[in-house]
């Protein structure tokens, strides 16, 4: 018994790594920079050593053969790697990594593997920490001044989240009002009035969140300007410790200050860039592509209970509608799992249960409610 229990351990432990060493592979594939890059190819090998290490376990428990294919978490990783750029995963995979970073721990015959995960944790974290602020010491040095804020998103993580929305609100409304008695036509105009509304909605917040993210971006680089003009050796200081941490010697990095301080423009560019982890030219985006994109993906979300209403009638669009909503919420539950850590079907049916249950439940407080007031 406990000779199988291992076999299966050295199988899921040989196809973790496995994994690993594609999504790394992939993510090497699609960087441009050659230092990234030789860091993921770096990473990749190591996770084949590893991978090495287990078949070479169940090769000794007389298991010569083993069928392997990527996941399908992988696949999704790898291929929005390659579509969007490694950046765009990168907070995932570091994510996993640091979950997993202690999976060898109550392993005794992977004790030499245990200290080589958290090592790749830490080296994952420390990538996207340098693919979101370009220096992340820099940026918790400056954290020290009080009026310093920071932060970053996970653009896939959001637009799930945005067309979850759309969708399980919409699905929700409408079998509310469906469970009311409505006539097919009145079902129809209340979700695209839900979709409309919904979308206005997300459209507006997304608006104002980032034209108040430029606002005090601003306000932070006049601040840092006002800085510079009166307390410029506390700034150049500043400066030389940001570099130092970037990995400069004490003596190069006060020298890089000295010269950088000399041009009070690009010193408050640099130190926008490094200090604040906000750059100058774009100061967090444009707010109207923002307001669109968020409204584009809650009517991504919201359109799908709404299509069969447009080409039927009665119990047949009610039957379809909660068909292809359910179809949606399982493929949305398939993407959450790239950064939930569970498995993609285990994702995809819980997400699909509890999308079911709530708009069974409007489903339900409509139909009281359409007998009580009728």
């Amino acid at each position: 018994m406990n000779e199988i229990t291992d076999i299966r351990r050295y199988q899921n432990n040989l196809r973790d790594e496995l994994d690993g060493a594609a999504l790394y592979a992939a993510m090497a594939e699609a960087e441009s920079d050659p230092v990234r890059k030789d860091l993921f190819v770096q990473l990749s090998q190591a996770e084949a050593e590893h991978a090495k290490f287990w078949k070479e376990k169940l090769g000794a428990a007389g298991i010569h053969e083993f069928q392997y294919a990527p996941t399908l978490r992988t696949r999704l990783l790898a291929r929005l790697a390659r579509r969007f750029g490694p950046r765009f995963v990168l907070p995932t995979i570091a994510a996993a990594e640091f979950a997993d970073r202690n999976k060898y721990a109550n392993q005794a015959d992977a004790a030499a593997l245990s200290s080589d995960e958290q090592g790749h944790a830490a080296v994952v974290q420390a990538a996207m920490a340098d693919a979101r602020t370009r220096g992340l010491t820099g940026t918790e040095i400056a954290r020290a001044e009080p009026w310093h804020r920071g932060g970053s998103g996970n653009e896939l993580r959001a637009a799930v989240l945005g067309a979850n929305d759309g969708l399980v609100s919409n699905f929700c409304l409408m079998m509310g009002v469906a469970g009311a008695g409505l006539s097919t036509n009145a079902i129809l105009l209340t979700g695209l009035a839900g979709l409309l509304a919904g979308a206005s909605s997300m459209a507006l917040g997304e608006w104002l969140s980032v034209t108040n993210a430029r606002e005090l971006a601003r306000t932070q680089i006049a601040k840092e300007k006002e800085e510079i003009e009166h307390t410029p050796e506390a700034e150049q200081k500043e400066l030389a410790l940001i570099f130092q941490a970037k990995g400069l010697n004490r003596t190069d990095a006060q020298r890089v200050a000295a010269e950088l301080m000399r041009d009070k423009q690009a010193a408050l560019d640099t130190l926008a860039r490094e200090e604040l982890g906000i750059d100058p030219a774009e100061l967090g985006g444009n707010p109207w592509t923002a307001a669109g994109f968020s409204a584009a993906l809650f009517a991504l979300g919201a359109i799908f209970p709404v299509l069969p209403y447009l080409l039927m009638k009665g119990t047949q669009a009610i039957v379809l509608s909660i068909g292809l909503s359910a179809v949606a919420l399982g493929a949305i539950g398939i993407v959450t799992s790239l950064f939930s850590g569970r498995g993609p079907w285990f994702s995809a049916a819980r997400q699909i249960v509890i999308g079911c249950v709530a708009a069974a439940i409007t489903y339900a407080l409509g139909a009281l409610l359409g007998v009580s007031l009728s």
